[in-house]
C-alpha cells in the first residue's frame, strides 16, 4: 500500500476516533496522516501538491488542538477536585471547631485522600496540594492521638463513670420560627399528627420529611458528584422544546459560585420559560428584603453552609432546602443539574450574573416538590409561605364594592414594607389583548412589590416584573414625559430617561393605575409580629359530615380557642396537598368559622350567627385576623365546601396574648336507629294532638352518668323535631333533671339536642316532622360520653 493509501486510512481512523472522543489515538492518526501526506506530496503533479499541503496542515492543527483541548479539560478537573478539596477542609474546619470531632476526622481524611490522588499541572498547584494534605493530615492525625488519650483516660477510670446516656431521638416541634413562644399544650405531637405529616410527605410522588436538627449533619460529600434519582424533572412543553442536555453549574461557568458578593441580589434575578412567575415574583422581594434589613431569609434555608452560617456553593453537586410545605418545614434535597437549550442558555429562572445560581437551585427545590418545570402556576401567597413560613393574607382589588377600603390598604401595605414586616406580590388578571399591549402590562401575571410610597401627596409604588423586561407604560413610567417633575426624581432617587435606555422590568406605577388593571394583592406578615404560636395537624375523613354544611356543621372538625387577655389572634388554615393536579383543578373550598360562645361545639350554622364567617376559596392557605378585646373562649369550625375526599390539614393560631388551641369536646361513643314516616306513622308535631302518638319513637339507655346529644336526620324538605322523656333511671335517689325536653324550633332535614350531665338510665325520644302526613325516611342518632344503646320503643 503507498504512502497515499496509507494516508488516507490513518485520516479515516483519525475522525472516527475523534468523533467518539478517544483523543490519544486520534492525535497519533492524525499525526500519522499527516506524514504520510507529506511525504506523498513530492511525487505528485505540482498543482495537486498545494492541496495536499492544506490537508497536511489541516490535520497537525486538528492534533494540536485536541490536544490543547484534553489539557485544558485535565487542568479543569484538576481545578475542580481542587475546590472539592477546600470544600472539604472548610466542612472538616467546621465540625472541628463545633466539637465535632468524629465527623472533622473523617472529613479531613477525604481530603488527604482526595488531594493525594490529584495530578498536579504546574507547581502552584502542586504546591497546593502539598499543603491542604499535610494540613488535614496533621489535624486528622492530632484528633486520634487525643481520641486515643480520651479512651485510656476512660480506661482507666471505668469503675467511677456513669452509665452510658441514650442519644436523644430526634423530635419534631410544634414551633416553626424561632422567636415565637409555644402557648401551654403539649409540644410533642399526637400519633394522630406524626400519621397526617406522614400520610402528606409523598407529594408529587416524591417524599418530603419534616426538617428535623439531625438534619444539619447532612453529608455533602461523595466520591463522584451527587445524581439525585428524582433530580432531571420532567420539563415544560417550551423547555422540551430548546431542550439539548442537562448541565452542571461548573461545566458553564468558570467560577460558580452559589452567592456572588455579601448578599443576594433582586435585580439580578430573571424568569425564562418555566411558568412560575409568582415564585420568581417571590424571590425577588425576599431577595430585597435580605439587602434592605441585612437579616437572612431565604438563604437560611439553603444548606450546605460555612462556619458563619451561609450557603455555600457545594462542588459535589448535593443541596438540601428547607421549605414550608403541608403544615411543617420539610427537607428538599436537590442535585445541580439544570436543563440548558441547544442555543447555549439555562432553561430556567437564572441570576443574571453567570456564576451566581441559587436562584436556579431554588427554583429546582422547589418545582421538585410541585412535581416538575411542568408547573401550572400558583400564586405568591403558597410560594412565599413555601420559602419564609411568614404567614399569607390575599386581598382582592374591588374598588367599585362598597366595604373595599383602597386608603386603608395602602397604609397597611406601605407601612408594612417600610417596617420590614410585609413580603408582598401583586397580580393582574385577565386583560384584553389590545390593552395589555397598550399598557406594557401581561395578564394573569405575578409581580414582585419593591416599595409603596406618598409623595406630593401621589401614591406610588415600584414594581420589579419577573421577566426582567418589558414593563408599564402608563403614568409614571419610564416614558411618561408629564409627572417625573425634578422633585419626584430626587425623592425617589429615579431617573426615567436613563431607565429608558435599559429593559430590565422594574417600575413605578401609581395606585390609581393599579387599582385599575390589577387585581391582588399577595401579602405575606412576619410571624415576629406575634409573641405566641400554636399548631395542630388533623385528619377529616371524607365519610365524616355532610358534603355540604350549609345544615348541619355538627360533625366539622371543631376547636376551642381561649384568649387569655386582651390580644390580636390570627389564625391560619392550611389545607395539605400532595397531587399536582390540585394546582391545575383545584375543587376544594375551605374557611375557618369563629363562633363566640364560650368554646361550646356548633351544630347549626347560623345558630349563634357566626362571630366571623369566612369566604371559602380554593387555595391551600385560608387567613382568619380577629382581635379578642378581653379574655373570651372561641369555638373554631373548619368548613368545606362539597366535601368529597378526606382532607388533611393545620390549624396554626398566632397572637400578641397567651392563649390556649384544643380540640372541642366530643361524645366518643355512638349509635344509629334508621326509621321511616309512613302514612300510618307521619303524626306531625305537638300542635296535631290527634295524630302526634303515632309518631316512632325510640329508647336510650345510658348505663353511666353522660353528656348525650341527639341528632335527627330527614329530608330537607321537611321541618324535623323530636322529644325526650325520662322513662326511668337506675338510681331511685336520684332526681330527674327534666321531664320532657324537646329539640326547639323545628328546623329543615337536621335538627339537634345537647343533654349535658345526664344520670344513667332509660330515655324516650319521639321523632316527627312538623306537619302529619310528611312521609320519608330519617336517621336518629345518640352520641354519648360513655357506651350508648339505642333501640325502637314502637
Amino acid at each position: 500500500m503507498d504512502d497515499l493509501s496509507q494516508a488516507t486510512e490513518a485520516a479515516s481512523l483519525a475522525v472516527k476516533f475523534d468523533q467518539t472522543g478517544q483523543i490519544d489515538n486520534a492525535v497519533e492518526c492524525y499525526r500519522t496522516a499527516a506524514r504520510l501526506l507529506d511525504r506523498a506530496r513530492d511525487r505528485l503533479l505540482p498543482e495537486k501538491q498545494e492541496g495536499v499541503r492544506v490537508k497536511v496542515r489541516e490535520y497537525l492543527e486538528r492534533a494540536n488542538s485536541l490536544l490543547e483541548n484534553k489539557d485544558m479539560a485535565q487542568q479543569a478537573e484538576s481545578e475542580r477536585s481542587m475546590q472539592k478539596c477546600y470544600f472539604l477542609m472548610q466542612q472538616a474546619l467546621d465540625a472541628d471547631e463545633a466539637g465535632l470531632k468524629d465527623l472533622a476526622l473523617q472529613l479531613y481524611t477525604k481530603a488527604v485522600e482526595l488531594a493525594v490522588s490529584l495530578k498536579a499541572h504546574d507547581q502552584d498547584m502542586k504546591s497546593k496540594i502539598t499543603n491542604i494534605a499535610t494540613k488535614a493530615l496533621d489535624r486528622a492525625e492530632e484528633i486520634k492521638r487525643i481520641n486515643k488519650m480520651n479512651s485510656l483516660s476512660l480506661n482507666a477510670n471505668s469503675t467511677s463513670r456513669r452509665p452510658a446516656t441514650t442519644p436523644t431521638k430526634p423530635q419534631l416541634n410544634r414551633n416553626q420560627s424561632v422567636h415565637l413562644k409555644l402557648t401551654s399544650g403539649k409540644q410533642s405531637y399526637t400519633d394522630e399528627e406524626k400519621s397526617v405529616l406522614l400520610q402528606t410527605s409523598k407529594i408529587n410522588n416524591n417524599c418530603f420529611v419534616p426538617f428535623m436538627d439531625i438534619d444539619l449533619s447532612e453529608k455533602f460529600q461523595y466520591a463522584i458528584p451527587f445524581d439525585d434519582k428524582d433530580g432531571k424533572l420532567k420539563l415544560s412543553g417550551k423547555q422540551s422544546a430548546e431542550f439539548e442536555q442537562w448541565v452542571r453549574p461548573d461545566e458553564i461557568s468558570a467560577d460558580p459560585k452559589l452567592i456572588v458578593g455579601d448578599h443576594i441580589d433582586c435585580f439580578s434575578i430573571k424568569q425564562t420559560v418555566v411558568s412560575d412567575c409568582s415564585f420568581v415574583a417571590s424571590l425577588a422581594v425576599s431577595a430585597l428584603y435580605e439587602k434592605q434589613f441585612k437579616k437572612s431569609l431565604i438563604t437560611s434555608i439553603i444548606y450546605p453552609k460555612n462556619k458563619n452560617k451561609q450557603p455555600i456553593f457545594n462542588p459535589f453537586g448535593k443541596y438540601m432546602i428547607k421549605l414550608h410545605i403541608n403544615g411543617v418545614r420539610r427537607k428538599v434535597i436537590i442535585d445541580d443539574l439544570l436543563p440548558y437549550s441547544r442555543h447555549g442558555r439555562l432553561l430556567c429562572s437564572f441570576s443574571s450574573n453567570k456564576n451566581e445560581f441559587w436562584v436556579s437551585l431554588l427554583e429546582k427545590a422547589y418545582m421538585k416538590v410541585m412535581g416538575g418545570y411542568d408547573f401550572p402556576g400558583s400564586n405568591s401567597n403558597i410560594d412565599l409561605h413555601a420559602l419564609t413560613g411568614w404567614i399569607p393574607e390575599r386581598q382582592s382589588i374591588r374598588p367599585n364594592e362598597a366595604d373595599f377600603n383602597a386608603e386603608a390598604l395602602f397604609a397597611k401595605i406601605s407601612g408594612g414594607l417600610a417596617d420590614g414586616q410585609l413580603l408582598a406580590t401583586i397580580a393582574t388578571g385577565e386583560l384584553a389583548e389590545a390593552e395589555a399591549g397598550r399598557t406594557g402590562l401581561v395578564p394573569q401575571h405575578a409581580y414582585a412589590l419593591l416599595d409603596a410610597r406618598v409623595v406630593h401627596g401621589v401614591k406610588l409604588l415600584k414594581l420589579k416584573n419577573p421577566w426582567s423586561h418589558l414593563r408599564w407604560r402608563g403614568n409614571y413610567s419610564e416614558l411618561d414625559t408629564t409627572h417625573w417633575t425634578a422633585a419626584l426624581r430626587q425623592q425617589l432617587h429615579y431617573d426615567p430617561d436613563s431607565a429608558a435606555q435599559y429593559d430590565n422590568g422594574v417600575f413605578w406605577i401609581d395606585y390609581a393605575s393599579i387599582l385599575r388593571f390589577f387585581d391582588v394583592f399577595y401579602m405575606n406578615w412576619n410571624p415576629a409580629l406575634f409573641a405566641y404560636t400554636y399548631c395542630l395537624h388533623k385528619q377529616w375523613d371524607a365519610g365524616i359530615g355532610p358534603a355540604k354544611d350549609a345544615y348541619n356543621i355538627g360533625e366539622n372538625p371543631q376547636f376551642v380557642l381561649n384568649v387569655q387577655k386582651k390580644g390580636d389572634v390570627w389564625l391560619l388554615l392550611t389545607r395539605h396537598i400532595t397531587d399536582i393536579d390540585d394546582f391545575r383543578n383545584n375543587r376544594e373550598f375551605i374557611t375557618l368559622l369563629v363562633y363566640k360562645n364560650d368554646g361550646k361545639r356548633v351544630y347549626y350554622p347560623y345558630d349563634p350567627p357566626p362571630y366571623i364567617e369566612g369566604v371559602r376559596i380554593n387555595s391551600p392557605h385560608y387567613l382568619c385576623k380577629m382581635a379578642a378585646a378581653d379574655a373570651t373562649r372561641f369555638t373554631l369550625v373548619v368548613s368545606q365546601y362539597e366535601k368529597s375526599r378526606t382532607i388533611y390539614y393545620t390549624l396554626r393560631a398566632y397572637a400578641t396574648c397567651p392563649f390556649t388551641l384544643n380540640e372541642a369536646k366530643s361524645c366518643p361513643y355512638s349509635a344509629t336507629v334508621s326509621g321511616e314516616w309512613t302514612s300510618r306513622s307521619a303524626g306531625g308535631c305537638e300542635n296535631h294532638p290527634e295524630t302526634y302518638h303515632l309518631n316512632p319513637s325510640h329508647e336510650v339507655t345510658l348505663p353511666a352518668p353522660a353528656w348525650l346529644v341527639l341528632e335527627l336526620k330527614g329530608p330537607k324538605q321537611y321541618q324535623l323535631g323530636f322529644d325526650v322523656r325520662v322513662t326511668s333511671l337506675d338510681d331511685p335517689t336520684v332526681t330527674a333533671p327534666f321531664h320532657t325536653k324537646t329539640s326547639g324550633a323545628f328546623r329543615s332535614g337536621f335538627v339537634v339536642l345537647e343533654l349535658p350531665s345526664l344520670p344513667a338510665g332509660k330515655y324516650n325520644v319521639t321523632v316527627s316532622t312538623f306537619s302529619p302526613g310528611q312521609e320519608g325516611p330519617y336517621f336518629l342518632t345518640a352520641r354519648s360520653t360513655c357506651p350508648v344503646k339505642l333501640d325502637h320503643s314502637n
